[in-house]
This record gives C-alpha cells, sequence and structure tokens, in this order.
C-alpha cells in the first residue's frame, strides 16, 4: 500500500522493489519515480513534452526526426516506468496507436492513481515480459519499438540478444526504427556489444550519447537509433548539440571505431546491462 510521507513524496512496494514519488520541487506539476534508489522516470503532468532526463530527450529528438511532424505513429514501448516517452508522442502526435509493456503489475496501478495520464483508447498499458509480449506481435505491424527496460539498475540478458533484435525487426514495418536506452560505464564493453548486435538486423545503426560517456570518462546513458532505411543522423547531431547537456552523434565510419570489432551478443552468451558504480544515485 502507498503511503504519504512527510516530505509529499509517495512510497509504496511494488513487485521490484521499493518505489518512490517525489515532487520535482521546481516544477509545481511534475515528479521523479525512483525504483530502490534509481531515478526511472520523470512527468510534468501539465506539460508532457517538457523532458527533464537528457536520455529521453534524445529519444524524443529521434521520434521527431524519423517522420513527418505531427504524423502519428504506431509504437511499441517495451518498458513503461511513469510513461514519460509515451505521453509525448501522443502529445506531439495526435492520433498514434501506442502499447506499452511493464513487467511490474503494481507500479502500473502506482502510476494510474498517482501520476494518471490523460484517457486516450489509443495508448494501452500491457503488463508482461517486454518479450513474451514481442513475441505475439504481428509483422510489420509498428512503425518504432521503443526499448527502455530496467530490472533494478539494469536492462535483462534476454533483451540484449542477436535473437531479441531479430524479433523487433520482425514486428517493425520496412521503414521502422528501433529506438534504445543503453547504460554503460568504461570501457563500454557493453554499448559496443548492443552496436554489434543491432547491426546483425539492421544495416543501419547510430548512437548518441554525451561526450564524457563516449569517452569513457563516466558512467551515462547512449541512445541507439536502428533501422533499414536513412537515419536522421544530421539533425539528431544538431539536437544533440543544442541541448542542455550536449551530445555527440556516431555513425558510419566513426561507429564502427566505437564498436572496435565487438560481436553480436547471441541468447547463449547475453548478460544483464553493466550495473551503475556505488554512489552514482543520490
Amino acid at each position: 500500500m502507498a503511503r504519504r510521507r512527510g516530505d509529499d513524496r509517495i512510497v509504496a512496494q511494488v513487485d521490484t522493489g521499493r518505489a518512490e514519488i517525489v515532487p520535482d520541487p521546481g516544477r509545481s506539476t511534475a515528479y521523479t519515480l525512483l525504483l530502490d534508489g534509481a531515478p526511472q522516470s520523470h512527468v510534468d503532468l501539465a506539460d508532457p513534452t517538457h523532458l527533464e532526463f537528457e536520455y529521453v530527450r534524445r529519444m524524443a529528438a529521434a521520434v521527431d526526426l524519423i517522420a513527418p511532424p505531427g504524423a502519428p505513429l504506431r509504437v511499441l514501448h517495451l518498458g513503461g516506468g511513469a510513461l514519460t516517452l509515451p505521453r509525448y508522442v501522443a502529445a506531439t502526435r495526435p492520433g498514434s496507436h501506442q502499447r506499452v509493456v511493464e513487467y511490474d503489475d503494481a507500479l502500473v496501478d502506482l502510476v494510474r492513481a498517482h501520476l494518471p495520464w490523460r484517457a486516450d483508447p489509443r495508448l494501452r498499458v500491457r503488463v508482461g515480459d517486454a518479450r513474451a509480449v514481442l513475441g505475439g506481435q504481428r509483422d510489420a505491424g509498428y512503425d518504432v519499438v521503443v526499448v527502455d527496460v530496467y530490472a533494478g539498475d539494469r536492462t535483462p540478458a534476454h533483451l540484449t540478444s542477436v535473437e531479441f533484435v531479430a524479433e523487433v525487426a520482425r514486428v517493425l514495418r520496412p521503414t521502422g526504427a528501433y529506438l534504445g536506452n543503453v547504460a554503460d560505464g568504461p570501457p563500454l564493453r557493453y554499448a559496443r556489444g548492443q552496436v554489434a548486435t543491432l547491426r546483425s538486423a539492421f544495416p543501419r545503426v547510430c548512437l548518441v550519447a554525451d561526450a564524457a560517456v563516449l569517452r569513457g570518462r563516466r558512467f551515462g546513458n547512449l541512445v541507439l537509433l536502428a533501422g533499414r532505411g536513412e537515419l536522421p543522423v544530421a539533425g539528431l547531431a544538431r539536437r544533440a548539440a543544442g541541448d542542455w547537456f550536449p551530445g555527440r552523434v556516431l555513425a558510419a565510419d566513426e561507429l564502427d571505431r566505437f564498436a572496435g570489432g565487438a560481436r553480436a551478443v547471441p541468447d547463449s552468451a547475453a548478460r544483464p546491462s553493466t550495473p551503475p558504480p556505488a554512489g552514482i544515485f543520490p
């Protein structure tokens, strides 16, 4: 059962850990969702286009650029949290059909009760394992598949493999795009392996991240975009460079050098993503 503390944060035990909904002191209608102390989502209930986390802004930029402005999309979100990106898509691309898959049933109930999203029959939330639900989707049914799944502070191993990426490719339309969030730190071995894994299914891949993360100076988020057609690399580079926390885009030869001969990861060798260093979250 959720309980409200003296500082107005809401605390509840959910299926995957201890959840907290914390008011944003700088925005009266905004909140951060944490799981076991790790920030998972930030939402502004009055303005779903306000995106606090830099990696979410980079994912949103990719969604903005992969189709004409305002055109509705069919999007499958693997990983729900507080539905930050689904809310953004609903606001910026009205009429979009979105399915959100979240493993934690109690977390969905908590978010629905305390961070409700606007009623929209085109936005549906389903509780289940991301890969299992993906396997039940029809071929070529989506314009975008977003992969942002964490069990605690790590992406589960079965969502990091060649076989998983092949399933994503199967449910995407020929012009569709994979969009994923990868968390890693020095020496970025996991991120390099994910680039190679995506390349097993998609001929075009690019990566967006903070320069300090790319240089192996700190742990952070890297956003991967992949598809069969041309990617909006130049537009992403402009958006990343103009962000509050500027980032870089790697594609083509630069991405080859980053991957550095890393091999694609099959199910048999898949491991969860790199754990964050101790003390990274206050």
